[in-house]
């Protein structure tokens, strides 16, 4: 007797594709893209005539960063961590000190960066100087540096004590354009 030939199992593969439309279909609607939201400041309107502002030069705080990320502050190298204490010490000079600001609301503190600087040492410095500000206006109402960061806007005695502290401290960060600082 002779054996009939049928062949192999086959396996229906038409719902493959089916399935892998799906899985497609699935991970297009659940994935979400991340987007950067980059730094939130509020830059001043453009205006079409340029207002010359007189500053006193010992009314401004310099920080420059050059391309090797290291930092000259006052002319003087500096440490990171040092920039927030220099901050907060130029800031509340009050003229006690004649080569430094007058006030806090005529202390004005520029940065200039290289086009070498890293995004990582600006946005450290940065955070640095604006901790000097949040920590000079805590120090003005008395408070705790976490206490001021915590105040709660819809209550209007500490939105007043804020707003009194703003006033007091504005926050007047001067970000120059980068050049080629060098180094």
């Amino acid at each position: 007797m002779r054996k009939k030939d049928r062949g192999g199992a086959e396996v229906n593969s038409s719902s493959m594709a089916d399935i892998a439309f799906l899985l497609l279909v699935f991970f297009l609607v659940t994935t979400t893209i991340a987007s950067d939201k980059g730094i939130p400041m509020v830059l001043p309107p453009k205006s079409d005539q340029q207002d010359e502002v007189k500053l006193k030069e010992k009314n401004i705080f310099k920080v420059l960063i050059n391309s090797k990320d290291q930092l000259l502050v006052e002319n003087e190298p500096m440490e990171t961590e040092a920039i927030k204490d220099a901050a907060m010490k130029f800031l509340n000079n009050r003229g006690r000190d004649p080569q430094s600001s007058d006030s806090p609301k005529d202390a004005v503190v520029s940065i200039k960066a290289d086009r070498g600087t890293s995004y990582e040492k600006y946005l450290t410095v940065l955070d640095e100087v604006t901790a000097a500000y949040n920590q000079s206006r805590a120090d003005y109402l008395g408070i705790s540096l976490e206490d001021f960061l915590n105040l709660d806007m819809e209550n209007s005695d500490h939105k007043r004590a804020y707003d009194a502290a703003r006033a007091e401290y504005p926050l007047q960060i001067s970000e120059a354009e980068p050049t080629d600082i060098g180094g």
